[in-house]
């Protein structure tokens, strides 16, 4: 023939570095999957995951993130490796993976100042003692010498556990803002000893970090890292950075690189809300612009690229093109477990997962809190299927967004509402500005379409009527939603907002008010009573199980002091 290469093929096997060889070019990228143990071990929740997905056709298996530091951990659920104590555990999560003829790989994190106040009881540590820009997330203190050294060990000693337990490999996590990402990045690496100060001594940790896993494993064990392009934040990690440590990685003989980018205070790796070029929506992968430059930078060291891949045409054209050896699926993998068999066999030509959002109206587009919350549920629901496949059940792509709000509401609060992007306000003024647009938002768009929600597939409460006071000011009646629920005597409500509602001010200054009770309007005397126990009282309204405890939460997301309020008519049976 005329000696023109072979085209390569999703099909194709990718031999590695190590010896190992991947069995084809689809990956089955991290998902942080939240299904460890209280003591931080896999159970069989893991292993009915890892084996659907290991009977689903793909080349590689990456599980989520697995922490090195059992005292900092990234989400409620991690599965921490500090030593072998759980190493029968981590064998039959291995087995379980492999079992269908698939590799599977450890993805290693340390969360450095993102770790998530809700399941860590010590202080967040970094490179310098530089908080996010998260509003509510603890400040980090600057992590000493003695404790790099440490973090460096502890992920040579995960990894070690790792091959003993079974698995091909292990990937560091060096993306999105955690702890190897942090040293990375000059906005949260301001050290000026021998871990910071230039790009060079920045990159000092990860290169010590490979070194230390390289030390405690075998040479036929994979070692790949996720990388960012960027930290795409003003003054941080720049792709041309990234071009420069990809070019040392090479040099450390790493088996695969894989591209990402952002981080959770600018999160460019959901897709979402970044402005996406002709390019990249041609292409569908968000990275892939960036592969290509440094394809030739990483040598022979293939490269693996994540996020936005759909089709089975766009796959291919990234790997035959030579930009990128093989192509990741994240939160497509979630929906479809059999996703590479099905793309490979010819099953589909492209993953159509639901896009999962709130639908907010466009003009609340611009809310951060809000966009903040939908791209939270976004990985949250995602993350429901996979609790649902670890159960034993199958993916629920019709499973709706509203229900996973209701519980992100439940276990985090207001926390779910906070802004990844927003810097914290600068004043009180500010403070308080953001916090009454932020309750009249919550209520409107989020709270009540809750219950109503709620109220449609069989969650009844005594939520849905109005209560009609007479405005202090104006003399006039104004009618408003309320929480009431009726009894012998008369009905409690809770006034949300507390003294700074409307209603609540104007049945201080005049307590005849009008309830409305199905279809007729009662008259009655209201009162307002502070020393009541609100989250109990709350709790009452809503007997059933999903509900009740929705009332505490509920109260931290309106950031507001609620009051009791007492009705009592003098038509009562009484």
């Amino acid at each position: 023939m005329n000696g023109a290469p072979a085209m390569t093929t999703l099909h194709d096997a990718l031999p590695l570095a190590c010896g190992q060889a991947l069995p084809n070019r689809i990956m089955k990228s991290a998902l942080s999957e939240g299904l460890g143990t209280p003591d931080r071990r896999p159970d069989e929740r893991l292993e009915r995951l890892f084996r659907r997905w290991g009977a689903g056709g793909f080349g590689l298996l990456v599980t989520g993130n697995v922490m090195v530091d059992g005292r900092h951990l990234g989400e409620p659920g991690n599965v921490a490796i500090e030593d072998d104590r759980h190493l029968d555990a981590l064998t039959r999560w291995a087995k379980a993976g492999k079992d269908g003829g698939t590799p599977v790989w450890v993805q290693l994190n340390h969360p450095g100042r993102q770790a998530n106040p809700l399941v860590t009881r010590n202080r967040p540590v970094a490179p310098s003692a530089i908080a996010l820009t998260i509003p509510g997330l603890p400040a980090p203190r600057a992590l000493t010498e003695d404790e790099i050294v440490d973090i460096i060990a502890r992920f040579g000693t995960a990894a070690r556990v790792v091959e003993a337990a079974g698995f091909d490999g292990v990937q560091i996590h060096g993306a999105h803002g955690y702890l190897v990402s942090q040293f990375l990045s000059p906005l949260s690496n301001q050290r000026t000893d021998a871990w910071g100060g230039d790009p060079e001594r920045r990159a000092r940790f990860v290169l010590e970090v490979v070194r230390s896993i390289r030390a405690q494993v075998s040479p036929g064990f994979a070692l790949g890292i996720k990388l960012n392009s960027a930290d795409f934040q003003r003054g941080g990690f720049t792709e041309e950075e990234s071009q420069t440590v990809i070019a040392r990685l090479a040099a450390e003989a790493v088996d695969l690189i894989e591209i990402s980018g952002g981080s959770y205070e600018s999160p460019a790796m959901m897709g979402r809300p970044q402005t996406v070029g002709a390019s990249t929506r041609a292409r569908e992968a968000y990275f892939l612009d960036y592969a290509e430059t440094v394809r030739r930078i990483a040598g022979a060291t293939p490269i693996a690229v994540t996020g936005g891949f759909r089709s089975r045409a766009a796959m291919s054209e990234a790997v035959d093109s030579g930009i990128c050896d093989m192509v990741g699926l994240g939160r497509p993998a979630a929906v479809f477990p059999t996703a590479a068999a099905d793309l490979l066999t010819g099953a589909t030509d492209a993953l159509r997962p639901p896009q999962i959002s709130l639908n907010l109206p466009p003009r609340l587009g611009t809310n951060s809190n809000l966009k903040a919350f939908d791209g939270a549920l976004d990985l949250q629901w995602h993350t429901d299927q996979l609790h649902l496949i670890g159960s034993g059940a199958d993916p629920d792509p019709a499973r709706s967004p509203w229900r996973t709000a209701v519980m992100m509401v439940r276990h985090h609060g207001v926390d779910a509402f906070r802004s990844k992007r927003s810097p914290a306000p600068s004043s009180p003024a500010d403070r308080a500005a953001r916090k009454f647009r932020r309750e009249r938002a919550l209520g409107r768009y989020i709270m009540n379409p809750t219950v109503r929600a709620l109220d449609r597939i069989g969650v009844r409460t005594a939520l849905a009527t109005e209560i009609e006071t007479i405005g202090r000011k104006s003399g006039q009646p104004r009618r408003v939603p309320v929480s009431v629920l009726f009894d012998e005597d008369g009905a409690w409500m809770i006034c949300q907002h507390g003294m700074r509602s409307g209603w609540g001010l104007n049945i201080s200054a005049n307590p005849e008010v009008r309830v409305r009770q199905g279809d007729r309007w009662r008259t009655g005397t209201a009162v307002l009573l502070p020393e009541d126990n609100v989250v109990a009282r709350a709790r009452t309204f809503a007997p059933h199980p999903l509900l009740a405890p929705l009332a505490r939460s509920m109260f931290a997301v309106l950031e507001t002091t609620p009051i009791s309020v007492r009705v009592t008519f003098p038509d009562s049976s009484r």
